[in-house]
This record gives structure tokens, C-alpha cells and sequence, in this order.
């Protein structure tokens, strides 16, 4: 019996250590902006009107000087960027079209979908509304352990996407 302590031991110190260890896919820093050296972030010269984040995808919705919205997103596993006018729907969504596809940006999640046909829905992993009025950061609730998982840090494609 004293032959399997050892192990067990040694199992249990493994474990502890490495839920200890900071992990190398850490969320992204944010800020009122969006994420810091991401696409999915405004200029200085435009509002932050809400950014998120889900699994695969970083977006943020940024308002001009001059009253008009622009998409801004990345996916997250080859770092592609789209920055796209985006409109504002009656429901408080923004809409942007790139070819026939549309991305909308709800509340609960992002929809990315061709005509009628939904391609995928997105919930958000992390969700900020910067001038909402209350400042609030909403990070949805779930039961699923993948919807909390940290996002990966900011990829190549992604630095200086900020102007």
C-alpha cells in the first residue's frame, strides 16, 4: 500500500504546481478602447461603443467624429482583420456586411450568417460596454467550462491594429 502514496504524492504536487503556473494563453489586456494591440480596437479619435470577445473571434464597434460605426474584427486563430462600416439596428445590434456576409454584433453573441443562413453563432466569452452609462463589463455566465477558457494572447496580424 505504501508503494502507491509516492505516486499519488508526486500526482498531487504535478497538479498543484502546474494550476499554479501562469498561463501562457492569458486573456488580452483591455482597456476603455477595446484590447490593447488588437484589431478589435478604436482609435483615440473614435468612441468605444462596445467590444468582445468570444472562442474564436475579437470585435469591437467604434463610433467616428462624424457619427458613422466601423466593425473592427479578428480571428483569433490566424489573426485575419476585417474593418468594415457597421449600422446600428432598431434591436441596439450593429450589422456590418463584407461580400454578401453579415456580422452582427448582439448582445448575447456574435452572428455571422450569409442571407438567411446562419454560418455560426458566437456567445461572448467577454463582453464590455464602455459608454453604456453604467461602465459596466459583462462576462457571461455559463455552465460550460470551454466559455471560460482564457483567450489567446494578442496574435502577429494583430499588433498596431489600434489606428
Amino acid at each position: 500500500m505504501s508503494c502507491y502514496r509516492i505516486p499519488l504524492a508526486a500526482a498531487a504536487g504535478l497538479t498543484l504546481l502546474v494550476l499554479g503556473m501562469p498561463s501562457a494563453a492569458a486573456a488580452p489586456d483591455s482597456d476603455e478602447q477595446g484590447y490593447v494591440n488588437s484589431t478589435a480596437r478604436c482609435s483615440d479619435s473614435n468612441t468605444t461603443i462596445e467590444f468582445g470577445s468570444t472562442e474564436a473571434s475579437r470585435v469591437a464597434i467604434c463610433e467616428g467624429p462624424d457619427g458613422d460605426f466601423q466593425y473592427r474584427g479578428v480571428r483569433v486563430r490566424d489573426g485575419a482583420r476585417l474593418i468594415l462600416s457597421a449600422e446600428r439596428t432598431d434591436s441596439g445590434a450593429f450589422v456590418a456586411e463584407n461580400e454578401g456576409v453579415e456580422y452582427t454584433v448582439a448582445a448575447k453573441s456574435l452572428i455571422i450568417s450569409l442571407g438567411e443562413k446562419v454560418i455560426r453563432e458566437e456567445p461572448w466569452v467577454d463582453f464590455h460596454s464602455p459608454n453604456s452609462g453604467s461602465g459596466t463589463t459583462t462576462t457571461p455566465s455559463t455552465t460550460s467550462p470551454t466559455k471560460t477558457a482564457p483567450l489567446p494572447p494578442p496574435l502577429p496580424a494583430e499588433e498596431g491594429g489600434g489606428g
